[in-house]
């Protein structure tokens, strides 16, 4: 199958980036190589684009994709919260510009065999790097009841994330639940059929929790996000898109403080605890997929982008 991506609100990204021509560019999120292929088309014979994924597929087709670029190009299978070393590991510190597309890709939400669908019968899998040991599958047969209440509830923020996480062990007892049509009719049993009704799928939350768990995501993306900001030069910016309000608060809240990084109570009159501004927020609200785009991919509808400035 091909590794497709449609690559979310990519003018509006490549806009908020200011690509200068001779610079340093990092995507922490390669997928299908969309929002790269802008950004290198920017760059002159002096600038150089450095492109992580951990998905083997998503190299494998924006390596092809970006080949015409030539040297310009050094594609890295990694995770982004390793961005900093397999930089330095490259004689690299600053860079320019940073791009973090936070959506899984549509190849690997339309590939059944990677599990990440609930539409199709597959194994349960869901790892974003397939060199990890640990799948989906161990999540939900592993997990203690009060475990799975937490991961659905936290990172699915379903209401009846108790009830889930009651008929999921209820289902293991009897034996283990091996794919994702299994789970899905699990998730249907415990959801009222006057609920089902009305909203979209059943197993949407309960599935994205458990990817987000699997794969950390958050997380990495709580860690990484200072690392990020560090390495910009003067002017560079971090542009970053999340589909999920979980993934947005955080991206807000760490912007906010690397903007005001002050700890000092409100009334004192100057500040003394010494932290330093380390640049200013673009985007006081995220901007969102314009309309057209909403019409060509619905998946975009839940997409924010905000973006960062290093001063």
């Amino acid at each position: 199958m091909e590794f497709k991506h449609y690559s979310v609100m990519l003018k509006e990204t490549i806009e908020q980036l200011l690509v200068r021509p001779d610079g340093i560019y990092v995507d922490g999120t390669l997928g299908g190589g969309g929002h790269a292929f802008e950004v290198c088309s920017r760059l002159s014979e002096q600038g150089h684009f450095y492109g992580i994924d951990q998905d083997a597929a998503a190299i494998q087709a924006a390596s092809q994709r970006l080949e015409l670029f030539g040297d310009k190009v050094t594609v890295i299978r990694s995770n982004y919260c390793r961005m900093r070393e397999e930089l330095k590991n490259r004689g690299i510190e600053k860079v320019d510009g940073i791009v973090l597309d936070l959506g899984v890709s549509s190849y690997q939400l339309d590939e059944a065999d990677r599990g990440f669908t609930y539409r199709e019968d597959a194994a349960l899998d869901m790892r974003m790097d397939q060199r990890q040991e640990k799948t989906a599958r161990d999540i939900v047969n592993e997990y203690s009841e009060m475990d799975l209440y937490r991961v659905i509830r936290d990172y699915g923020e379903d209401k009846f994330a108790k009830n889930i996480a009651k008929h999921i062990v209820q289902a293991r007892e009897k034996k283990p639940i091996e794919t994702t049509g299994e789970l899905v009719e699990v998730i249907k049993a415990a959801i009222p059929m006057k609920v089902r009704m009305q909203k979209g799928h059943p197993a949407k939350q309960t599935f994205q929790a458990i990817r987000i768990e699997l794969n950390q995501e958050l997380e990495v993306l709580r860690s990484s996000l200072d690392d990020m900001i560090d390495m910009l030069n003067p002017g560079g910016r971090i542009c970053i898109i999340t589909f999920h309000s979980l993934e947005d608060r955080i991206v807000k809240t760490i912007f906010r403080k690397n903007e005001n990084p002050c700890t000092c109570p409100s009334h004192f009159p100057v500040c003394v605890c010494g932290q330093v501004s380390k640049g200013k927020v673009i985007t006081r609200k995220p901007i969102l997929p314009a309309e057209q785009e909403l019409e060509e991919n619905s998946r975009s509808k839940s997409a924010k982008l905000r973006v960062f400035e290093r001063s």
